[in-house]
């Protein structure tokens, strides 16, 4: 029995990826949020002002960004060739050679320089390459987006099980927590949070975010459990004798992932918005943290540099768009079986 169950649902994750994927808007999407999460990973490998490796002085020395070496203290990638004096020496630069927080480049500060063959993208207001923090800001926004949907997806549907499944006094209790919190706007109530904690660090910026928009997930959680409990499977259960709490985890829980799994994927995207609108704001990421917000707010200073804020602001509008879309076709392929 348990073994068509798992073929049941293997077969039925196949059909959603099938599904799924019989849309090429579906696809590119998909492979645009790979793309997002690809830099947010590797950025120190794509974008930084130290070599990925180099051999000096009959030395090898591999990825000094997380070693420190001693003879590449002071040495950054424009002036590192001047370090290879010994025969065999060689050097593996990184896509974009600058860091996020380089300011001065070949002993010299450009600032707020547009797009050029050096700076593809333009130079900021403290001479930081924009194409830089641009990739670095991909970090931010994955952790931040990824990190707090765990924990508010993980506190939702615990909430939301828990007050459906055994209703009563705790049905109670945890809807006049969901009625409370949905009192505030998520923005103000995260931005009177950050205010009274101060901006410190982007776990702090993740678990804030992660406890504050829970709200929805446990209503979905709460609606879908309440749906399930009176199916046939479920009382069959209970009259196997099988216990409330294995009744839950094995058998309601892995029932209702999908739709909250779907609703989750929107909430990415708007804790991306929320990240950047609280860096915009200055109550986001810390500096100098690389953030797609911090670059859309240095525009304001700089008025007559277009590059700060239509390519921070692109990458913001594309990500979302992405999540969104994607979000959508998973909906619609989990509807469709």
């Amino acid at each position: 029995m348990k073994i068509s169950y798992l073929n049941r649902r293997r077969w039925w994750i196949i059909r959603v990826i099938y599904r799924y994927a019989g849309r090429r808007l579906n696809v590119a999407a998909a492979f645009f949020i790979l793309f997002i999460l690809l830099l947010g990973v590797f950025a120190d490998f794509i974008a930084s002002e130290k070599p990925i490796m180099v051999k000096m002085n009959n030395k090898i020395m591999m990825f000094p960004n997380y070693i420190n070496y001693r003879e590449l203290a002071d040495i950054d990638n424009q002036n590192v060739l001047k370090y290879l004096t010994h025969k065999g020496d060689f050097v593996i630069l990184p896509p974009v050679p600058y860091g996020p927080n380089q300011a001065k480049i070949a002993n010299e500060i450009n600032w707020l320089s547009p797009p050029d063959s050096n700076h593809i993208l333009g130079t900021d207001a403290s001479g930081r390459d924009v194409l830089s923090r641009i990739i670095h800001g991909c970090r931010s926004a994955v952790y931040v987006g990824i990190g707090s949907i765990i924990i508010c997806t993980i506190f939702g549907v615990f909430w939301g099980a828990f007050a459906a499944y055994f209703g009563g006094f705790w049905d109670k209790i945890s809807n006049l927590g969901i009625e409370t919190l949905s009192a505030f706007p998520t923005l103000f109530l995260i931005l009177g949070i950050q205010g009274l904690l101060g901006v410190s660090s982007l776990f702090q910026l993740v678990l804030v975010i992660g406890l504050t928009t829970w709200v929805d997930v446990a209503r979905i959680t709460r609606a879908e459990v309440l749906r399930t409990v009176n199916e046939e499977y479920i009382d069959a259960a209970r009259a196997l004798g099988l216990t409330n709490f294995r009744i839950l985890f094995v058998h309601v829980l892995p029932a209702i992932l999908a739709p909250v799994m779907v609703s989750s994927t929107f909430r990415i995207a708007n804790a991306i918005l929320l990240e950047s609108t609280l860096s915009f704001l200055g109550y986001g990421a810390p500096p100098p943290v690389a953030s797609w917000g911090q670059l859309i707010a240095d525009a304001f200073t700089s008025q007559s540099s277009y590059w700060l804020v239509l390519f921070p602001g692109l990458m913001l509008f594309m990500t979302v768009l992405a999540i969104n879309i994607s979000g959508e076709g998973l909906g619609d392929s989990v509807d469709n079986n």
